[in-house]
């Protein structure tokens, strides 16, 4: 592990640090033979292999969901033009989500004009992935399960208690096993270049009932230090692991989109995926990305870390910029 990486490691402990005693307890003591391995969860039956399912330190809960969030006004709220924001709009109401607080948090329970939707945010992967939080007509509310699947959050839901694998956007253990989440457009961008198109945006707020220190970053230096804190099942070294990329799939192909080969400039590039039309809309000095159809119509993309895209979507093609020719 470089010096980088174990700062990093460190940092991550702080994570743990911010934990109530007794969770602190069950993070930190005992012989981890001991300790069940996947937190209390039923395994019985996975999608995924078992020794890929691996601790992230905090125990269940220990990184505490946002069931309750409360909003402020674009004018009202307290960020950095540069400050990193998911950004939602739905139901004609559109909201900006710091990472600032979803480093902390990596869920928030929310309702959009009375729909529930599931915010969710992987540190790790970089991973902003928005979700109906309706199945059958049945709404779910998610938490953190403290375990990870290739560096991944594994979410679960309270109804069920069935674990959920962000990334692959379905449920993977448990009574659910197999269901599928219907994705949200989502967009990771810079406040200023969301409050600018949303000026009437709401906020989340840093009031969120949790005694967190949402100034500082957990994460620092992260995103710059090639090296993982936990393993993947496969890598892809088309790319180094960190690169920022806007990755979508459709029909069965996948492709991602390096931030950086799309150009700094604000653009729309044309393209096809799995035989689909689609245009990626991007803005290098955001570092940002968007897609929809030929109609217009927002198309759900994941914008993450190479490694994580690639890691869940083996095979993806890997948009290059042309040659000047």
């Amino acid at each position: 592990m470089s010096r980088r990486s174990f700062g990093l490691a460190v940092a991550a402990a702080g994570l743990v640090a911010a934990l109530p005693r007794h969770l602190q307890a069950q993070a930190t003591e005992g012989d981890p033979g001991r300790l069940l391995p996947f937190n209390g969860f039923d395994v019985g039956s996975s999608l995924l292999p078992l020794d890929a399912i691996v601790q992230g330190g905090p125990p269940k809960d220990g990184i505490p969901s946002i069931d309750r969030p409360r909003f402020v006004k674009s004018r009202e709220a307290v960020l950095a033009p540069a400050d990193r924001v998911l950004g939602v709009v739905h139901r004609g109401i559109a909201r900006a989500y710091p990472v600032r607080i979803l480093n902390w948090h990596e869920v928030v329970n929310d309702r959009f004009a009375g729909e529930p939707v599931a915010v969710t945010y992987c540190p790790l992967c970089g991973s902003g992935v928005v979700f109906d939080a309706r199945v059958a007509g049945r709404e779910l509310s998610f938490g953190v399960s403290g375990l990870l699947f290739d560096s991944d959050v594994l979410l679960y839901d309270r109804q069920t208690r069935s674990l959920w694998s962000q990334l692959k956007f379905r449920a993977v253990t448990g009574p659910m096993i197999g269901t599928r989440l219907a994705r949200l457009p989502v967009e990771h961008t810079s406040w200023q270049d969301w409050r600018a198109r949303q000026p009437r945006t709401e906020v989340l707020s840093f009031e969120t009932g949790f005694d967190r220190d949402y100034a500082r970053d957990p994460y620092l230096g992260y995103d710059r230090d090639p090296a993982l804190l936990f393993p993947v099942s496969r890598t892809d070294p088309r790319l180094e692991p960190k690169t920022w990329v806007v990755g979508v799939a459709r029909s069965g192909r996948a492709k991602a989109y390096p931030i950086e080969a799309l150009g700094r400039s604000p653009g729309v590039l044309h393209d096809t995926v799995g035989g689909e039309a689609i245009l990626i809309h991007h803005d290098g000095a955001h570092r940002t990305a968007r897609v929809t159809d030929s109609r217009g119509r927002a198309v759900p993309s994941v914008t993450a870390f190479w490694f994580a895209w690639a890691a869940f979507n083996p095979g993806t093609e890997v948009y290059a910029r042309p040659s000047a020719r």
